[in-house]
């Protein structure tokens, strides 16, 4: 008897600009690497990495290119700035992995509206904790904060598996809730 394909699964990880995304998926990169089933591809973004996330930087006119010959599984944008996932994530859930990626509240649903399987990870805080990441983090005028805490109750597609977590402690707490999240879609075991 054959054994069955583990199945794989993209694992979105939402919520405002600053709940904390960036640094839970860096730290369950980093307590999870090695795993056989574990991918954290890079978004390709039209602005530079910086110290809270690194991205496959492109100019707005290589955004649009790869654009319109498919090199994205979905693109956004947000914040003056292109956003997308590599299409290369398609052939790695097909082989049962789990990619886990930073994405936009609507990406979601464009997502699985096409029969890719999806989780969802909704990353939350309170709004006097983001407020202060924000400006913590310098990359946004005192007027775009306002703009992205305006932004923090956005609704995410009803009728996908979501689970939240609330991003209020310490990192090492929200890193664990998102890697035992992650090793349960995997099977529980590396």
């Amino acid at each position: 008897m054959q054994k069955a394909r583990p199945t794989g699964r993209l694992v979105l990880v939402v919520g405002a600009s600053g709940v904390g995304k960036d640094t839970l998926i860096a730290g369950a990169r980093a307590q999870l690497e090695g795993h056989p089933r574990m991918r954290f591809p890079r978004r390709v973004v039209t602005r530079a990495s910086d110290a809270h996330e690194e991205v496959l930087t492109t100019s707005s006119a290589e955004f649009e290119s790869g654009e319109r010959a498919g090199d994205f599984l979905v693109a956004w944008r947000a914040h003056g700035h292109g956003y997308a996932i590599p299409a290369t994530v398609i052939d790695e859930i097909a082989r049962g992995a789990i990619v886990v990626c930073n994405a936009s509240r609507g990406v979601p649903g464009a997502v699985a509206a096409r029969g890719i399987p999806v989780s969802v990870v909704l990353v939350t805080a309170p709004t006097a904790l983001i407020a202060a990441r924000l400006e913590r983090r310098g990359r946004e005028t005192g007027s775009e904060v306002g703009t992205r805490l305006a932004r923090a109750g956005a609704a995410l597609p009803e009728g996908l598996e979501t689970v939240e977590i609330v991003n209020d402690g310490t990192p090492e707490d929200g890193i664990a809730r998102l890697c035992g999240h992650l090793l349960a879609l995997a099977g529980g075991g590396s």
